[in-house]
């Protein structure tokens, strides 16, 4: 590298003039939106060559320093300089690094306020590069030179402040590789020179400090306090004084989480932060909000700490200027300033955090203080949105809850407020129009992107409304009760205020009466089990309250019969008021028998009359006649013995409202229940009734016709109703009509239709599928009931199992063309046509989930109408099965045992498999799961290797080729309704991967997704399913080889979850025994090859984490044992024998970090890596200011779990940990 030589290397100006030329040039032709592909491409390729010519960094320091040249030369010199010292340091010797290292110096010390920002940015980056190789190794004077900038203009000043922020994030919060590898000896450093020099003396007296990185005494905390200062303390505060407060909060915003707690109170860092809060400069304002945010994010202060770091937060003076700063801050929905809602959103995450640390210090605190901050609390806790109150709510949980402050006067004294509160916003607001005038809408219309992350926060937001009611009601149940009731019954009493009255044929479903009565009833039920819990309490207690019971229950079953009393036509509604009235029978008023005959008989009652004109709303009162039947049963598994003193009177009744066979067959399972579950009745008579209930469905199941007809696909298609479908199709020619929707179907079409739903009710299926599942429905294994039912179906079983085998493998051999292959080809796409499922994706479809359904609703009568009653048809036969063999198998061994099952098992669910929608297969794994779930440990080797096996086989051939077709559609370019159809596939397929990845992962990890230790080091339970898949080869094979081949399916949730179960496995094949050899030998080679593509590909550049410690853990465990993973890594480009060995001495010689680990591969891998779209300069990066906290993240997290303050990543502080503890660099 002559170049580095700098003044000794002698260039041609002449052909430097021409390569300056040229790279211009080809730079115009890359930023020309213009350019053709090809020249673009020619140019790139040109640049690409620049960078690696052996002149290269000396041309980038030239054309870097010159400020003649335009912009973007001077960008990409440095971008040559950046090249060189990222991938080609270590073949540098110790000068060239040096003159690298020096040019970056004059680089900086040259910098001026008329350089572009790109410019300096870049030169603080290439800074940082350098002193993350070389920082403490050889260039110990770092620090010095820093300061001696930091005494010069503003611009070398922000450059100081760069720097030091990014190396704080590189060291201590990210994934960076370069710092990974020297973390200690770095994060060491960074500590030494943030830290006043007395507080290290102080803090660390025995360090040795015979190797000195400091510069000065006072340390960077102090040096950016002072600035600070100087830029707040003068009004008016111009551009530059901005930048560099700016600047320097964001500085100490990055290095607040990990440097010394003393060395914040030595140099008053918060008494400065909060100085910036009464600036009347909104981003120096947004900037301290979010240093304060990242101290309050520190897990742990001790009572120093909290008296010189929170408690002065807490004074007279800080809350008034906190909540002058939030009153401020707060916007109208109507005229949503961006900036302002910005910093009113941190604010209250803030606040959460600084809450969070009350419990443990409360003793600190002075009662006004604390009242003062509740007040806070309550304000920020009455914003209109949504999201800058859910963080007051969550912490107002917190505090309710705490046995510390949830008795305090000043936490009570808000009671009322915060039931009135939570009470006006249990409402579905997921459920509420767009163009609803509540301003909350309106926040959340600027908040939330898409339907999902809607409805994961507003399901958040209700659940922590729900937890307060309930805490509330635990602690002052008479109090929040009638106060709830009070409330209720004023909402109930006012349904339609502002509404028109009730009419059928303007029904919707969740009209704004039914949102309201929904959310009143949703409080009450919080209340409730408050009430319980402060049942169990006082029991605990063995305190008598007897009396507050009586008059509890007393005032709660007066108020529930009102409500039963009332005149509902809405069915939604109706549906609501059975629900809670229910629940309400079957936990608070459980022991209560008029009660419980009460509400059967109101639900008995309780018709709604049909509209066959008005089609939404005649859709809904089947849905509600379906949600009656199964409340009677959810009542008759409650109240059995109840129900059974009036079983012939609920026998007649039921019969006498029966609006069809279906319908009486139906309300048959709830006298099934009764019979089946009462403790009180004669065995002899249990099994008579019993067995009558059920002699007319097994009677089918043993026809001879049923199981001649299931023997052929024509039969099959005779059974359901699907005989003349072909002979139909090809005589209206509906493969000549474009658009199924618009056309009407004839007489003989709808004909077809009543036929296959008399045929699917004549079926066996569905009361099978019934009775089974309420056999054993919330039963105990051993139970009373449990042991009733095993009984009654033991026999039964084995004459079902033939014929339903056969529903199902006619079902899905449907689905396979070649069962179609005799007829022609218009009629065979015309099948494939009928069986395309319509879908409504979230996030993806355009409209809602109502209106979709409408639009469905509305084609019944169409041609696209008799196309979903196909696909309806063989769904309920396929699904019908499916849920049928679940309950089979928690009979245990009346479904297991037979020994001859397995086989034929297999080849019914799986031979035609790969013929289902991906969306239908997703349907078929969910349900085959708890079937492998349930398989006791006895039957496991005779029933589980065919179904397991044959189930990964046809799993990764149908993911494999659904992947490899969707990557060969997004090669090209799709627009309008094509794109939307592209994206809803994708999206089904991404389900379909996760349900198989999760079935892994039930089977194989072994924390079953929970939490718990590094799966590095796990030791396989004996007995475990998982050790019986490690040791029958039948199985493992195919579960490996998927596990294989998902890691290049573009799904990050699967590929995150397959990379921790493949580390879970790895240490289980280190043995030497054949199977162990061979297993090895396959993750040596293809898992190591499908890791090191996809760290390839930039789809995944989120995981690269994930892929490299699975990189480093074949490597660490079988790099000893098999030449192959070390092979495999000296195949790829440039890589070298030398840099592999030295990579493979890291890893195996020394017991390293997870992160060291993971550091070592991704540099290793720095030439191979993918990188974001952003890195490749297609899009933006998003804004830091827009990026959503930890906190606010986790509100958007449908699994959300409220217990605890949700803290920001803490970083990997190993080096500080143990900073100076021994003998190091420093």
């Amino acid at each position: 590298m002559n170049g580095v030589e700098d003044s000794k290397s002698i260039h041609d100006s002449s052909k430097a003039a021409v390569s300056n030329t040229q790279i211009l040039r080809a730079l115009e032709v890359i930023h020309n939106p213009r350019s053709a592909n090809l020249l673009r491409q020619e140019a790139s390729q040109y640049l690409e060559q620049v960078k690696l010519d052996k002149e290269a960094p000396y041309h980038g320091f030239t054309l870097a320093s010159s400020k003649a040249q335009p912009a973007v030369m001077r960008h990409f010199g440095l971008s040559l300089l950046d090249h060189a010292i990222r991938d080609q340091w270590v073949d540098y010797s110790l000068d060239q690094r040096t003159a690298l290292r020096d040019w970056v110096l004059r680089l900086s010390e040259y910098l001026t306020a008329e350089d572009p920002l790109f410019i300096r940015n870049k030169i603080a980056e290439i800074w940082v590069e350098v002193a993350k190789r070389s920082w403490v190794l050889e260039w110990m004077n770092m620090d010095e030179h820093l300061a001696r900038l930091w005494d010069g203009s503003v611009v070398q000043k922000l450059l100081v402040l760069t720097v030091l922020e990014t190396l704080s994030e590189d060291i201590f919060a990210n994934e960076d590789s370069t710092a990974g590898l020297r973390n200690t000896d770095l994060s060491r450093a960074c500590v030494e020179i943030f830290t006043p020099g007395t507080v290290l003396i102080e803090q660390f007296p025995s360090r040795d400090a015979s190797i000195n990185v400091r510069y000065g005494e006072e340390g960077w905390l102090s040096r950016i306090g002072d600035l600070i200062d100087s830029c707040t303390n003068e009004t008016p505060i111009d551009d530059q004084k901005q930048a560099c407060a700016i600047s320097s909060l964001s500085t100490l915003k990055s290095a607040i989480s990990w440097v010394i707690p003393k060395a914040l109170i030595a140099t008053r860092t918060l008494q400065r932060v909060c100085a910036c809060l009464a600036m009347a400069n909104m981003p120096i304002q947004l900037a301290a909000v979010d240093t304060l945010y990242n101290l309050y994010s520190r897990s742990k202060f001790s009572e120093e700490e909290f008296r010189d770091l929170v408690l002065p937060l807490f004074g007279p003076e800080s809350l008034a200027l906190l909540r002058r700063l939030y009153e401020w801050s707060v916007v109208d929905a109507s005229n949503i300033d961006d900036e302002k809602y910005l910093l009113s959103k941190k604010f209250s995450e803030t606040v959460f955090n600084v809450g969070g640390i009350l419990e443990k210090r409360l003793s600190l605190i002075s009662e006004d203080d604390l009242r003062n901050f509740l007040d806070l609390l309550l304000l920020i806790l009455r914003n209109k949105s949504l999201h800058v109150s859910i963080p007051a709510l969550h912490l107002w949980q917190k505090l309710l809850d705490s046995d510390e402050l949830g008795g305090v006067p000043a936490v009570t004294a808000h009671i009322g407020d915060l039931l009135e509160i939570c009470s006006h916003r249990m409402i579905r607001y997921q459920n509420l129009p767009e163009n609803s005038p509540d301003p909350s809408i309106a926040f959340l219309n600027q908040d939330v992107d898409t339907m999902p992350e809607r409805h994961a926060f507003t399901g958040n937001y209700s659940r922590l409304c729900h937890g307060v009611v309930q805490i509330i009601a635990r602690h002052k149940p008479v109090d929040a009760l009638y106060h709830i009731l009070s409330q209720a019954d004023h909402v109930i009493g006012h349904l339609y205020d502002g509404e028109p009255p009730f009419q059928p044929r303007n029904y919707v479903k969740f009209s704004l009466p039914f949102l309201r009565i929904d959310a009143q009833l949703a409080v009450v039920e919080a209340a409730l089990r408050g009430w319980a819990q402060w049942l169990i309490d006082q029991s605990n207690l063995a305190i008598n309250c007897e009396r507050e019971h009586e008059e509890i229950t007393s005032n709660l079953q007066a108020w529930c019969e009102r409500l039963m009393g009332l005149h509902f036509e809405d069915p939604a509604i109706k549906e609501r008021v059975i629900s809670f009235a229910t629940g309400f029978a079957s936990n608070p008023l459980k022991g209560n028998a008029p009660f419980a005959f009460r509400v059967i008989e109101y639900t008995l009652d309780a018709q709604v009359p049909d509209d066959k004109s008005c089609m939404t709303y005649s859709d809904a009162v089947k849905e509600f006649r379906n949600f009656c039947i199964h409340q009677l049963q959810r009542l008759a598994m409650r109240f059995p013995d109840v129900y059974i003193t009036i079983l012939d009177e609920l026998e007649k009744r039921m019969n006498s409202i029966a609006i069809d066979d279906l319908t009486r067959y139906r309300y048959s399972s709830v006298l099934f229940i009764i019979t089946h579950r009462a403790t009180d009745f004669d065995e002899q008579q249990r099994e008579i009734r019993l067995e009558l209930t059920l002699q007319p469905i097994m009677s089918q199941w043993q026809n001879e016709n049923l199981s001649r007809s299931l023997s052929s696909l024509d039969g099959f298609c005779e059974l359901v109703g699907l005989g003349g479908i072909q002979n139909y199709i090809a005589v209206r020619s509906l493969h000549k009509i474009q658009n199924w929707s618009a056309q009407q179907l004839d007489e003989e079409g709808k004909l077809h239709q009543l036929h296959m739903q008399k045929c699917i009710e004549n079926l066996p299926l569905r009361p099978t599928k019934t009775l089974l599942s309420v056999s054993i429905e919330k039963l105990e294994v051993g139970s009373r009931a449990y042991n009733v039912a095993s009984a009654l179906w033991q026999k039964k079983i084995p004459l079902i199992l033939p014929n339903l085998l056969l529903f199902i493998s006619q079902a899905h051999a449907f689905h396979n063309p070649a069962s179609w292959s005799h007829l022609p080809p218009e009629i065979r796409n015309t099948i494939q046509r009928i069986l395309t499922d319509r879908f409504w994706q979230v996030g993806i479809s355009s409209g809602s989930r109502d209106e979709f359904y409408a639009k469905v609703g509305g084609t019944k009568m169409t041609v696209e109408g008799f196309a979903s009653s196909i696909r309806a048809t063989m769904r309920a036969v396929r699904e019908n099965g499916y849920r049928i063999l679940h309950s089979m198998s928690l009979l245990g061994d009346n479904f297991y045992a037979h020994e001859e099952l397995p086989g034929p098992l297999a080849r019914a669910l799986f031979t035609d498999a790969c013929s289902l929608s991906t969306h239908q297969m997703t349907i078929m794994v969910e349900i085959i799961r708890p079937i492998i779930d349930n398989c006791p440990a006895a039957h496991r080797a005779h029933f589980l290797p065919p179904i397991l096996a044959t189930l990964f086989e046809q799993l990764d051939g149908k993911a494999s080729v659904e992947w490899g077709q969707t990557e060969q559609r997004n090669e090209g370019a799709s627009e309008g309704d094509t794109l939307a159809e592209e994206m809803r596939d994708e999206s089904i397929l991404r389900q379909l991967t996760y349900t198989s990845v999760m079935l892994v992962v039930g089977i194989l990890d072994p924390h079953k997704g929970g939490s718990g230790p590094a799966v590095d080091a796990v030791n396989t339970v004996p007995g475990s399913i998982r050790s019986f898949i490690l040791n029958t080869p039948e199985i493992l094979k195919p579960v490996i080889l998927f596990c294989t081949h998902a890691l290049r399916m573009r799904d990050t949730r699967s590929c995150s979850w397959i990379t921790r179960v493949l580390r879970s496995l790895i240490p289980e094949f280190a043995g030497e025994t054949p199977m162990a050899m061979d297993v090895r030998e396959f993750i040596s080679l293809e898992v190591l090859k499908a890791c090191i593509t996809s760290l390839h590909d930039s789809y995944f550049v989120d995981l690269q984490r994930d892929l490299a410690q699975l990189i480093s853990s074949i490597i660490v465990t079988y790099a000893t044992k098999t030449e192959t993973p070390r092979q495999i890594l000296l195949s790829l480009p440039a890589m070298t024998t030398e840099k592999v060995d030295r990579a493979l001495e890291k890893l195996i010689g020394t017991k390293a970090s997870a992160r060291h680990q993971r550091a070592v591969v991704l540099d290793l891998l720095a030439g191979l890596r993918g990188v974001s779209i952003s890195e490749q300069g297609k899009i933006f990066k998003p804004d830091v200011k827009n990026l959503r906290s930890a906190t606010h993240e986790r509100y958007m997290n449908i699994n959300m779990q409220p217990d605890g303050p949700p803290k920001e990543t803490t970083p990997e502080l190993t080096g500080v940990s143990k900073i100076f503890d021994e003998p190091g660099p420093l």
